[in-house]
């Protein structure tokens, strides 16, 4: 009996063995570089010393993504399948008038982007010029919710909200936000007036949005993946979100010596708030930004 455990014993240890030389290979394999990166980030951030460029999203099998689609896809019918006074009730939103003011605030502050209606279009966009406008769906659309027939009234400032997240004008701002914050409640500390939900709003709204890291600012980007090989590298980067390093209390990162690929850490900022974000990359760059964020506190994995 002891001899065939003996045997068990070494063969299991001899397979842990196996397959974390065989991730050192994958690692070596998956070994990138940010150099590309940064030449096209730091004209954005002139007076800052750039420390660490995120790669965008690495592609993944369909079926992955069609799976992560799905459950989005059901998150969402079941968000919207609730009275947004329901939801209110379970944000404990009491005005949303007021909340709507309060949830802007942190994103006139974060996203270093003036309010201004040409301005936020532009950038909403990724063009230089206003974005089209928001065309209503047609009441025989397949799905079509009853909208009202004249857009809302809102103010200047409420209007270029709504144009860079691209929220409906024909539904109540205030509606909108508390779907995004009931869909998303676990994945942050539950407040979009905060500047975790700030950041959680660009998140929502935006895809490849790879993070830059300066000795003053963490960055959000907007970028795109890195072209294949031998094409022309066309990208052009824009700023979304900015939040001085100072506000940042803690990161604590999730990983280890087996991990490859999906790199999770929680940010929590000085305010309370805190956002946890699944950073799906390699380990390589991952180490990249642990290196960035050095003296700012948290839990950091094993080597």
């Amino acid at each position: 009996m002891t001899g065939r455990f003996g045997r068990l014993t070494d063969a299991v240890l001899g397979g842990v063995r196996a397959a974390r030389a065989r991730v050192r290979e994958l690692r070596e394999e998956l070994r990138t570089s940010d150099e590309p990166e940064r030449l096209l980030v730091a004209p954005l951030l002139p007076g800052e010393r750039l420390r660490y460029v995120g790669l965008a999203s690495l592609r993944t099998s369909q079926t992955h993504r069609a799976g992560s689609q799905l459950a989005e896809l059901m998150a969402d019918e079941i968000a919207e399948a609730l009275d947004p006074r329901a939801l209110f009730g379970l944000l404990h939103i009491v005005n949303p008038g007021a909340w709507l003011d309060a949830v802007m605030t942190p994103v006139r502050f974060a996203s270093g982007v003036l309010l201004h209606p040409a301005k936020a279009a532009a950038v909403a966009a990724g063009l230089a010029e206003q974005a089209a406008p928001e065309q209503a769906a047609p009441e025989s659309a397949p799905g079509h919710r009853p909208a009202h027939r004249e857009p809302l009234p809102l103010t200047e400032e409420q209007e270029a909200f709504r144009t860079l997240f691209r929220l409906s004008r024909y539904r109540p701002l205030a509606d909108q936000l508390a779907e995004i914050a009931y869909r998303r409640r676990y994945v942050f500390s539950g407040d979009l007036a905060t500047l975790a939900g700030s950041l959680l709003l660009f998140l929502d709204r935006y895809t490849g949005t790879p993070l830059a890291v300066t000795d003053s600012h963490l960055h959000l980007l907007r970028m795109g993946r890195r072209p294949d090989e031998g094409r022309p590298d066309r990208r052009q980067p824009r700023l979304l979100w900015s939040v001085p390093r100072d506000r940042v209390a803690r990161i604590d990162s999730e990983g280890g010596p087996t991990r490859l690929l999906r790199f999770p850490s929680t940010v929590v900022f000085d305010d309370g708030s805190w956002i946890r974000i699944v950073n799906p990359t390699t380990h390589d760059d991952q180490s990249r930004f642990l290196a960035a964020v050095e003296g700012i506190p948290g839990q950091r994995p094993a080597p």
